[in-house]
């Protein structure tokens, strides 16, 4: 799996609204100011991020965007699927070799590795919510199991 620059800015922007939850719409430019962030990308992500429902946005001199759910109700796997249309691609599925070994009869023993890997992954994702990236860096390790003091 490779974390594409969208998976990237996908949860960079979803934890600033998480951690701004409950103080009304904050505006686009003004996350990618504070980010650091391409405001022209930031757009991008927020128009995905609102198609997939994952938050709301506001027009108006006061407008903006705020998750559309309590961070605790969004999980990484929710914002990477809706930043990169996915969480894991299998190549063999996408990308073919041959029908007769990657096609729907075809037979092949490395798929399911790749499928297996792919549920791992998800699961993962899935365990951590944007209300867990709240905290400091050694307390999320150790709520997804990492050992604290490993880099």
């Amino acid at each position: 799996m490779r974390v594409t620059t969208w998976a990237e800015y996908g949860l960079i922007v979803s934890v600033h609204l998480a951690r701004r939850a409950g103080e009304g719409p904050v505006a686009a430019r003004e996350m990618a100011e504070k980010e650091h962030l391409p405001a022209d990308y930031v757009e991008q992500i927020l128009l995905r991020l609102r198609r997939a429902g994952l938050v709301r946005s506001v027009r108006g001199a006061r407008g903006g965007y705020f998750l559309a759910r309590p961070p605790v109700e969004v999980t990484v796997k929710d914002v990477l699927d809706a930043s990169e249309h996915g969480t894991f691609e299998i190549n063999c599925d996408r990308h073919p070799v041959s029908d007769e070994r990657c096609g729907p009869s075809g037979s092949c023993a490395i798929r399911p590795v790749w499928q297996l890997l792919q549920q791992k992954v998800d699961e993962v994702l899935s365990s951590v919510s944007l209300a867990d990236l709240l905290h400091e860096e050694g307390e999320v390790r150790e709520l997804v199991g990492l050992d604290a003091t490993a880099s």
